[in-house]
């Protein structure tokens, strides 16, 4: 037994200032979660004068009663492209998550209708695609609502080409032996109606689905052909027809029903080895005391064993090489019963702290131990110092080891990540399995102050160069010009608005996302493929 011992008092005035700043935070995200769907919501009278359910409506009634559901890029494309963050905030327009349906685990992917008819916006795009990754990564059945207008015609150019792996996604799901289902409630037009085509299982809504090519519009302007929705493209044509679709609904919830009974019939966790049932304590810190453990200003220092004590069971950590550069914490502990190891940051990282991370992430890939990275470094030391110890030698060893690793990573961003520390702590470009952020996260390839002093340097040194005297003042305007792009740049909500992690969290909910992020992990190791060459065909 080695549990953590805690020097936080929840009395002191810091640790109430931490927690009331969090909690500002934590607001501002979910209240800008909460617009999205009320801008959804406002399309209810048009929804139920034409029968059919909203899009979270849903996936509520899809998911299995009483079950988790973990939402992915939530506030996909925040203040990007036609998105101001208020009236016209969309979230991607689609609704992304990992669910249970009939027991089985499943990424679900909705067309969020309710908000421009559900048109794919180009940050929309991306979401979609990593949760097809997330599917492929973890073998999770793919299941889609589909009703969506199609791509913004005024944005073809960001969402186009890029827009069509989603279609070859879908295929090469299929080909893996990963079972693509699809509900199809409304439009699935022009090059979305692949979307419906590649589904391994369809269902149509009679009266409702709307799957072609070319809609009536573009039809008359290609070719002068009329048509009728339902005449190019319904539910019954489809059904009776070519037969692009295997079951046909009568409503919404219907098609939701039949949905759920395809994945109950696929049989799909007979196809995974029983994993062992573990017995487990809660962290003997209550979660809760996060938020006034971690000061949002990433230059007052604190303890990174007071989070994860906070995080694992029974508060019990053993730390590895503890005096071996001991501002790279490398921790071993257990979440629900299952080993992780972990790697979080009191600092920057040294030539030491590199080293110490590179053997315990070979360690953790000897004993197959996931890894989990709690991001909070201002980056790699720098100086004489630190050059002349190696610090670019061992900092590529640790960069390659995390890139290199054969066990389930992830990554959670709890405070800085700076420089090439994102890299070396598994930043997205580091294929973590999930990545996750706290509000209070700065992404950026140096804080603000260090970059805005560092222009002014540099430019100052060019124009004493040249022989000219340096005008001080613009070269203060200067560098708070650069401290101001860096700060707004470095926030949360723009990280996340890019995708840069798959979605904010609240840190009180640390310990469940990591452990529901786990289990989908090894329930994918334990899980046996039946791939073929192709995927499944209709012929």
């Amino acid at each position: 037994m080695s549990r953590f011992e805690s020097t936080v008092s929840p009395q002191s005035e810091e640790f109430k200032k931490n927690r009331a700043d969090h909690l500002n935070l934590i607001g501002e995200f979910r209240e800008l979660e909460a617009k999205i769907a009320a801008s959804s919501a406002r399309a209810l009278p048009k929804f139920r004068k034409r029968g059919q359910l909203l899009p979270r409506e849903r996936i509520d009634l899809l998911l299995d009663r009483g079950s988790p559901f973990i939402q992915l890029s939530t506030l996909c494309g925040y203040k990007m492209h036609d998105d101001d963050g208020d009236k016209n905030i969309s979230g991607g327009g689609s609704i992304s998550g990992i669910g249970f349906i009939s027991g089985v685990r499943c990424i679900i992917q909705a067309s969020d209708s309710g908000i421009r008819g559900g048109a794919a916006t180009p940050m929309g795009v991306d979401k979609g695609l990593r949760a097809q990754e997330i599917a492929m990564e973890n073998k999770l059945p793919y299941v889609q609502l589909i009703e969506s207008a199609g791509a913004n015609l005024f944005r073809q150019a960001d969402l186009f080409v890029r827009g069509g792996r989603s279609f070859a996604n879908l295929a090469k799901l299929s080909a893996q032996g990963i079972p693509v289902i699809g509900v199809t409630h409304g439009s699935s037009t022009a090059g979305g109606a692949y979307q419906s085509g590649l589904c391994d299982y369809l269902v149509v809504v009679r009266g409702r689905s709307k799957i072609f090519l070319a809609g009536p519009p573009l039809l008359k302007a290609a070719t002068g052909e009329i048509a009728t929705d339902e005449e190019l493209g319904g539910a019954e044509m489809h059904y009776f027809g070519p037969g692009t679709a295997e079951y046909m609904a009568e409503d919404d919830a219907d098609g939701i029903r039949l949905g759920r009974e395809i994945i109950n019939k696929l049989n799909w966790n007979d196809n995974t080895s029983p994993l062992p049932v573990k017995t487990f304590q809660e962290p003997a810190y209550d979660p809760e005391e996060i938020l006034g453990c971690v000061p949002l200003d990433y230059r007052h220092p604190y303890d990174a064993r007071e989070v994860v004590a906070r995080i694992v069971d029974d508060s019990d950590i053993l730390d590895f090489k503890p005096a071996f550069g001991p501002h790279t914490l490398t921790l071993q502990a257990e979440i629900e019963g299952w080993p992780v190891g972990i790697i979080t940051n009191n600092g920057p990282i040294d030539a030491q702290g590199a080293v110490k991370a590179t053997q315990f992430i070979q360690l953790c890939c000897q004993s197959n131990t996931p890894i989990i990275f709690l991001q909070n470094t201002t980056g790699y030391m720098v100086g004489k110092e630190a050059e002349a110890a190696g610090i670019v030698k061992h900092g590529s060893k640790m960069i390659q080891a995390v890139s290199n690793a054969t066990v389930p990573k992830l990554t959670l961003h709890i405070g800085a990540s700076f420089g090439a520390g994102n890299y070396g702590m598994c930043g997205r470009s580091y294929d973590p399995r999930f990545i996750f952020a706290w509000p209070n996260n700065q992404i950026s390839v140096m804080g603000g102050q260090q970059a805005g002093k560092t222009m002014s340097i540099v430019q100052e040194g060019a124009m004493r160069a040249k022989g000219l005297e340096p005008d001080m003042d613009a070269l203060k305007a200067m560098e708070q010009k650069v401290i101001d792009q860096y700060d707004a740049e470095g926030k949360a909500l723009f990280a996340t608005a890019r995708l840069w992690d798959d979605g904010l969290i609240d840190p009180r909910d640390s310990r469940k996302v990591l452990a529901f992020c786990l289990a989908t992990c090894r329930e994918g190791e334990a899980r046996q493929l039946r791939p073929n060459t192709f995927g499944v065909a209709r012929m």
